[in-house]
Parts: C-alpha cells; structure tokens; sequence
C-alpha cells in the first residue's frame, strides 16, 4: 500500500509541477503532427526521458502524457479504440519514472470539440469518455487526476464528474486556460476567473488552476490574485503559466522568457498565495528546475 498522500501534501508549502511535454518530445526526435499519446505505448523510452529531465530538475510531481487520450481527441488520429490501453501506459510510464518517492498527476485535456447545443457532443457521451481514460490512469498508478486547459464550464462540470466517479477517490485539480482582453481575463468561452473559481469550488475539487493561454507573466501573476481573491481561501489553487507570451518568427511560436524570468513571475504567484507552481507551454526542465531552485530556497 502506497505512502504517498497527495491530498496531504499539497497542503504543505511549495510543490513543484513539470513543464511541458510536447516541445521535449520534439526535441526528442518526434514529429509534430503525430499522436504524442501513442507515444506511451510505442515509444515509451521517449516519454520516460521527458519525465526523468523533469524529475532531475526537482519536480515534486510529473503529469502523465494523456493530455489528448480521450477517444474523441484519439480518434482525430485513428486511435479512439485504444483510450483505455493509452491512458494505463501512460500512467505506467510516469510511476516508473517517478518511483514511489514522487508523485504522478494522470492528464485529462479537452475533446476538442463542444457540448451540445453548441457543437454534437452529448454530456453523456463525453462523460464516458472521460469514466474510460480516468480509469485507465488510475489502473496504471497515478496518485491524483489533473484536468487542463479547459474553456468551457460545461465540459469542465462532465470532467469533473468523471474523475469523481472513476476516479477511488483521489485527489482532482482542475484548471481553465484564460486570454486577457477588453473584459479581462477570460476562456475562450467567455467564462471568467470568479466564475470559473466558483463553479470549480462548488464542484468540490482539491485545487482549482490556471494554465497555458496567451497571457504575458506580468498577466500570469495579475490572474493569480484575481484567483485567490476569488477562492477566498476555501481550496489550493495552482498555477502553469506559459514561459511568456509566445513571438512568430518564421512561421513558429518561439517562447523567449529565459528561466530566471520565469522564475520571478513564479516567485511573485508564490507571493500573492499559490505555493502549487508548474509550467506548460514554453517551459522546460531548464525554466522548471529554475523555479525550484528559486522557491525552494
């Protein structure tokens, strides 16, 4: 029987997440365009690299490469059938990185595609997809369930129910992706930080978060006390700020905030009351062993 409480843990003061995952597989040799998920069950050696660069950096937990393992995300790639067998390597894969001293968050990001009635997806639907990769994660090991990078409540409000009815009761963070534009910060879908706090909290998740969008660090840290104004001490909150605001040079986004910039605008969400600290797009074992270093001390 395991040891590791996750629930307990991030209770206690700073805890690191890893960064992110696509670029390194990239960097790996892995070609864009081609389902990185599949990845946990034909190349898993490449995936283990990605997560032991990240531990080797000083992480306190790495997050499962499942982002797109649901099967309406998979079957975009032909793998819808495989859901399951996906979401169990993938967890596989980051306990044996992991080991039993550190902790493994399973990832769950969105279809992709919207609820009815504004797209053809039935919540019923959806809500079995995501009952199907949350036990797949949870039969390969992981310690909690993190879901990212949604925008609209109504997708989050299924995921949630998911994990919760799948999920043995571990511990579920939840985090929204937000833009900040002439009414502020808000998803894609128009749902704002409050709400998003709000609606999160009454769904009864462990952490409520922040991750990816297209925000600068200065507006990363601005969202950061907006959340924990908002959260009013009643849940953790966390937070995956990019590395900066993305530039295009040559057609690619290039994140050029170095990891010591990243650092300090972590060291200011820490500041304004988030000790759960990561990174996604941008970020790199370099940038997150920099936060670690710096919040650690």
């Amino acid at each position: 029987m395991t040891e590791r409480n996750l629930k307990a843990r991030i209770q206690q003061g700073v805890f690191i997440l890893d960064g992110a995952m696509g670029t390194q597989l990239f960097a790996r040799g892995v070609e864009p365009g081609r389902c990185n998920d599949w990845l946990d069950v034909e190349q898993p050696d490449v995936v283990l690299d990605v997560h032991r660069a990240y531990l080797d950096a000083g992480v306190d937990a790495i997050i499962t490469n499942t982002f797109g393992a649901n099967r309406y995300a998979l079957g975009r790639h032909g793998f819808a059938d495989k859901a399951f067998e996906i979401n169990e390597a993938g967890a596989q894969v980051a306990r044996k990185a992991a080991g039993e001293g550190r902790y493994v968050l399973g990832d769950i990001g969105p279809t992709g595609d919207f609820l009815e009635p504004l797209g053809m997806l039935k919540p019923d639907q959806v809500r079995e997809a995501f009952v199907e990769q949350v036990k797949g994660l949870v039969e390969g090991g992981v310690d909690g369930l993190i879901i990212e990078t949604m925008t609209a409540m109504e997708e989050m409000e299924v995921a949630i129910a998911a994990a919760k009815s799948a999920g043995n009761g571990l511990p579920v963070l939840a985090s929204m992706s937000f833009d900040k534009g002439g009414a502020g910060f808000r998803t894609m879908m128009g749902v704002d930080a409050a709400t998003a706090v709000a609606k999160m909290i009454a769904l009864r998740v462990d952490a409520v978060g922040f991750n990816c969008g297209t925000a600068t660090l200065d507006e990363y840290v601005e969202l950061a006390k907006l959340y924990v104004t908002a959260a009013k001490g009643k849940v953790q909150i966390f937070a995956e700020p990019n590395a900066g605001k993305p530039e295009l040079v040559d057609g690619q986004a290039v994140y050029k905030v170095t990891p010591d910039e990243f650092a300090a605008a972590c060291r200011k969400i820490l500041d304004a009351g988030i000790h759960i600290l990561g990174g996604c797009c941008g970020s790199t074992p370099d940038h997150i062993h920099a936060v670690a270093e710096h919040l650690k001390q």
